[in-house]
């Protein structure tokens, strides 16, 4: 026992040793957990800043003005003020996202006490956008002529009044929620990545078979292999959750870090046998690059990082629930943006060792094979 230990021990300052060596791989794990997670936090934003909006005021009534001086920062660009034959060309030219066309007589009409209609014209090339957009400018308006009504600044209170309150996350901020499944997603890929590039450097440099001919056991070269480059990925996640997400994007961490390292390590054996079962595959980097996309993108995807898995079809919902990259998404989430501790988590790492270790097991049937092939 004492020397399988040394020998995984010895294996592995050797995998590290090897990794630091080889700039390229070193610097695909510095830039995917540091400016890969901050550029995906920062330039994915989903909610509305600075919007642009025109009005086409054939009313020019104190109604119609109060209704353009509405729109404000950060939500919204000053209302800029357009002719009515102008409005196609805006937004074809992609001028403004928003065109408001507030019709002759509009206050007339509201004085009188007819039913007016006021018309919003919508570029929704960008969806999300353009929905949160519409509904910010529905509640703006009939704010405004809900006070020209009741001729007060205050709005005219309904029977029942809805007050929402978000949870976790209040402003509904996008970076908030992309920031840290960024991290997921790249321990994922770097995980496959990693352990993956580690057998086939050692069969592109020949030394796979110094190893075989050592008085060493498959068992000991695969879990020093995963091991190191768990190490590694395992150290860039804490830094990027430390300092990235806190720090640099400013993200809140309610839960515990310690507990989702431990998650993280969890799943690392999971991650890293698959890139280990791969290096197994593959004879070439490129070879093993192709490998990658069919296995990591699917499982990010439908991990529930994107989407929510209850938006899924039934059968996908299923199937995913044999990934642990499921229930790791599912655990990350609840420590880190609801500060869920191991009392409520527990099954979610219950199912992350265990279909790890299952997956572990016939990554390591896999390596035995083709080492005891490679060496007859």
């Amino acid at each position: 026992m004492r020397r399988s230990t040394a020998n995984i021990f010895w294996l592995g300052t050797k995998e590290l040793r090897s990794f630091f060596r080889d700039y390229v791989l070193l610097g695909l794990v510095v830039y995917a957990f540091t400016i890969a997670v901050y550029a995906q936090a920062s330039s994915t934003a989903q909610e509305l800043h600075n919007a642009a909006v025109a009005i086409v005021d054939e009313d020019h009534s104190p109604l119609s003005r109060a209704i353009a001086a509405d729109f404000l920062p950060p939500f919204f660009k000053p209302a800029q003020e357009i002719e009515a034959g102008e409005t196609d060309r805006a937004l074809d030219l992609a001028r403004y996202g928003f065109v408001i066309d507030v019709p002759p007589h509009f206050e007339r009409d509201m004085r009188a006490g007819r039913d007016p209609g006021l018309q919003v014209n919508i570029d929704a090339t960008a969806a999300m956008q353009a929905g949160i957009g519409a509904d910010y400018i529905q509640q703006i308006l009939d704010a405004e002529i809900a006070r020209f009504a009741a001729r007060a600044d205050q709005t005219v209170r309904d029977p029942v009044n809805l007050v929402m309150h978000v949870e976790y996350n209040p402003n509904t901020t996008t970076s908030w929620f992309t920031s840290v499944m960024a991290i997921i997603g790249n321990i994922t890929m770097l995980a496959i990545v990693l352990a993956g590039a580690a057998i086939v450097r050692e069969r592109e440099h020949g030394t796979m078979d110094h190893l075989m001919v050592m008085p060493l056991r498959p068992f000991e070269i695969a879990t020093a292999k995963i091991a190191a480059n768990g190490l590694v990925i395992t150290a860039a996640s804490w830094f990027a959750l430390s300092v990235v997400v806190r720090v640099f994007l400013g993200v809140p961490i309610v839960g515990s870090v310690p507990l989702f390292i431990v998650g993280v390590m969890l799943y690392l054996f999971f991650a890293t046998a698959v890139g280990l079962f791969l290096g197994t595959i593959a004879r070439s980097m490129p070879q093993l690059g192709l490998l990658f996309i069919l296995v990591s993108v699917p499982l990010n995807m439908l991990s529930g990082s994107n989407t929510p898995l209850e938006s899924m079809p039934p059968v996908l919902q299923v199937l995913m629930e044999f990934s642990p990259t499921t229930h790791f998404v599912s655990l990350a989430q609840a420590v880190l943006f609801r500060g869920a501790g191991i009392d409520v988590v527990w099954p979610d790492f219950l199912a992350v060792a265990g279909i790890g270790a299952v997956f572990f097991v016939a990554a390591l049937a896999r390596f035995r094979r083709v080492t005891a092939m490679a060496v007859t």
